[in-house]
């Protein structure tokens, strides 16, 4: 299994508009990939854990939301860890469309 993914996204949103936002945006990454997924989410305080789930495949992730930034953190099954260089790429060009 390959390092987990590890991206800020910096906001000027503030923590409510911000969780607020990821609610209402997480569900939109299963319309992001070919098929759909499953998407499930629950927060621990200002940390939101949420897993997709596609193609027999199950990516869990948490997003912790700070005043100015949310730090997001996304770990690979081994199959799809041998494509980490272009789902990071993917992540962090959309993940920002997140809190828009």
């Amino acid at each position: 299994m390959s390092a987990p993914i590890s991206l800020d996204i910096p906001h000027k949103l503030g923590k409510a508009a911000v969780r607020e936002r990821l609610d209402g945006g997480v569900g939109k990454i299963g319309r992001l990939i070919p098929g759909g997924a499953t998407v499930e989410h629950r927060w621990e305080g200002d940390t939101m854990h949420f897993t997709v789930g596609a193609m027999g495949q199950s990516v869990a992730a948490q997003a912790t939301v700070f005043d100015d930034k949310v730090h997001a953190v996304v770990s690979l099954p081994g199959f799809l860890s041998l494509f980490s260089g272009q789902i990071e790429s993917v992540i962090r060009s959309e993940a920002p469309k997140l809190l828009k």
